[in-house]
C-alpha cells in the first residue's frame, strides 16, 4: 500500500482555482468588468486578409450600432430599410413564438421547450447574411434560422407537440427541428456534434466542386468538448468552407462560462491556436452579426478557409423549461446586460432612420401575436402531448432501412396483429 507523501515544509501547498460568476442569487448583477469598446472602433480587414491579421479582432468586439441606435464604423453593412424591417419582424415573431410555446409547456401541452430570449439576432441576422442554399448546423436556440427562411410556424408547433402533423413523426425531442429543403440540419441534443457535421458537410461540398458553404453553432460550454477541437482542426487543415459560431451567452445550463475557459481568454481567441480567422462580435447587434457572417461567408466562398466567430450575448432566461436560473444567478440578470436587447436596438436604429415608429412597432407585435395564435390553433387541432401521438405503430419501422430486414418485418406483423386483437 502506497503511503501519502508528506508535504515539504519549505514549499506552499498546491491549490486549484474554481471560476465563479460575479454575482449569485440575492446579489445585484455586476457586468462592470466587461470591456465594451465603442461601436465602430473595430477595424474591418479585407475578406482576403491573412488569418493572423484577424486575430486582434478576437480580443475586442465588432459593433455597428452605437448607444443612440446609429450604424457607425467600417463594419456597417448599409442594409436596405426593407431588409431591416423584415429582420425586425422575424425577431419579434421568434420572441412571441417562444413565449407561446413556453406557456404551452407549462400548460402540459408539450414536455419541453427552450427559449432564445435576448439571442434573436444571433440566428435571424445570420440567416440573411447566408445564402438560402447554404447548410446550417444549429443548436436548440437558433429557431430564428427557420423563421427567417420561411419555415411554417404550424410545422414547428406540430413537431413541438409530437402530434399527427409532426414532420418528424414523434422521433425527436420537442424543438429539435429538421428541414433539409431550407438548409436546416437535424438538431442534436449532444453537445458540439454540430461542428464536425458542419465541417464534414463543407468538405464534401468542396470535394463535389459545389458553391454552398456550411455554418455551425454551439454554445460556450460546448467548446470544452472534444468534438469542438476535432472539428476546428479539420476545418483549418483542409481549409474547409465553413463558419463556426460560438454563442457565448455566459451560461451552460447552470455552469458559468468561466468553467469552459472564459476567464482565461475569449472564446474567439481559440481561432489563434488553430491558425484560422477569428472574430468576436456583439451578438445583440443585428447589424454586426450580419456584417461578420457576411464577411466570413465571402471568405469561405472564396476558398480562404474557415472563420471562428464568438457571438457575445446573454441568455436572458432559463436554459430550458426544466431550468430555474434563480437558483444560480441574480434574478432578472438579463435585464442588466450592458449590450441591451437586440430587438429594441434594431427598432431604435430603424426609428433613427425615419423608417419606423412606435405605432408601427405596436402593430407589428399585434400582427406577430395573431399569426402565432392562429398557428397554435391549427397545430393543436392535430393534437398535443397526451392526445396527439401516433396510433399507427408502423411508423416505428419506417425511414430507417431501404429494405426492412426480416426480423423487423416480423416484429411489425406481430405489432399489427396485437393492435388488431385490441380492436385498434
Amino acid at each position: 500500500m502506497t503511503s501519502r507523501p508528506e508535504r515539504r515544509s519549505n514549499r506552499p501547498a498546491l491549490s486549484l482555482h474554481v471560476p465563479e460568476p460575479d454575482a449569485r442569487p440575492g446579489e445585484s448583477p455586476d457586468f462592470s468588468a466587461i470591456p465594451i469598446p465603442a461601436a465602430g472602433s473595430a477595424p474591418r480587414p479585407p475578406v482576403d486578409a491573412a488569418a493572423a491579421d484577424t486575430h486582434p479582432l478576437c480580443y475586442t468586439l465588432v459593433r455597428v450600432l452605437d448607444q443612440d441606435g446609429r450604424a457607425v464604423g467600417p463594419w456597417d453593412p448599409k442594409l436596405d430599410p426593407e431588409l431591416l424591417r423584415r429582420m425586425l419582424k422575424e425577431m419579434v415573431t421568434v420572441r412571441v413564438f417562444d413565449e407561446r410555446m413556453f406557456r404551452a409547456q407549462r400548460q402540459g401541452k408539450t414536455s419541453f421547450y427552450m427559449k432564445s430570449l435576448g439571442e434573436e439576432a444571433v440566428a435571424v441576422a445570420a440567416a440573411h447574411a447566408l445564402e438560402a442554399e447554404d447548410m446550417c448546423f444549429p443548436t436548440y436556440r437558433q429557431q430564428g434560422l427557420l423563421v427567417a427562411r420561411g419555415y411554417p410556424l404550424v410545422a414547428m408547433m406540430n413537431q413541438i407537440y409530437s402530434n399527427q402533423g409532426d414532420p418528424l413523426k414523434g422521433r425527436q425531442l420537442p424543438i429539435m427541428y429538421s428541414d433539409r429543403a431550407r438548409g436546416f440540419f437535424s438538431i442534436s441534443g449532444n453537445l458540439a456534434t454540430q461542428y464536425p457535421q458542419a465541417v464534414g458537410w463543407a468538405m464534401a461540398s468542396a470535394i463535389r466542386g459545389d458553391s454552398r458553404i456550411a455554418a455551425g453553432w454551439i454554445g460556450d460550454g460546448a467548446t470544452a468538448e472534444g468534438d469542438f477541437h476535432n472539428a476546428v482542426t479539420f476545418a483549418g487543415v483542409y481549409c474547409a468552407p465553413v463558419i463556426l459560431n460560438i454563442v457565448n451567452n455566459q451560461w451552460a445550463i447552470s455552469s458559468f462560462s468561466g468553467i469552459a475557459g472564459a476567464e482565461l481568454t475569449t472564446f474567439a481567441a481559440r481561432a489563434i491556436g488553430y491558425g484560422i480567422a477569428g472574430l468576436r462580435v456583439d451578438g445583440n447587434d443585428a447589424l454586426a452579426v450580419y456584417a461578420a457572417t457576411r464577411w466570413a461567408a465571402e471568405r469561405a466562398r472564396s476558398n480562404l478557409g474557415p472563420t471562428l466567430i464568438e457571438l457575445f450575448t446573454y441568455r436572458a432566461e432559463g436554459h430550458s423549461t426544466s431550468d430555474d436560473p434563480s437558483g444560480y444567478r441574480p434574478k432578472d440578470a438579463g435585464a442588466a446586460w450592458p449590450l441591451g436587447d437586440p430587438i429594441t436596438r434594431l427598432k431604435e436604429h430603424l426609428v433613427g432612420l425615419g423608417e419606423w415608429d412606435d405605432e408601427r412597432h405596436k402593430a407589428l407585435e399585434e400582427e406577430a401575436q395573431a399569426a402565432v395564435r392562429q398557428a397554435q390553433k391549427e397545430a393543436e387541432a392535430k393534437g398535443t402531448l397526451g392526445n396527439g401521438h401516433y396510433d399507427d405503430i408502423d411508423t416505428l419501422f419506417e425511414d430507417v432501412f431501404a429494405d426492412v430486414p426480416w426480423h423487423l418485418a416480423e416484429q411489425r406483423e406481430q405489432a399489427r396483429a396485437e393492435r388488431k386483437a385490441r380492436g385498434k
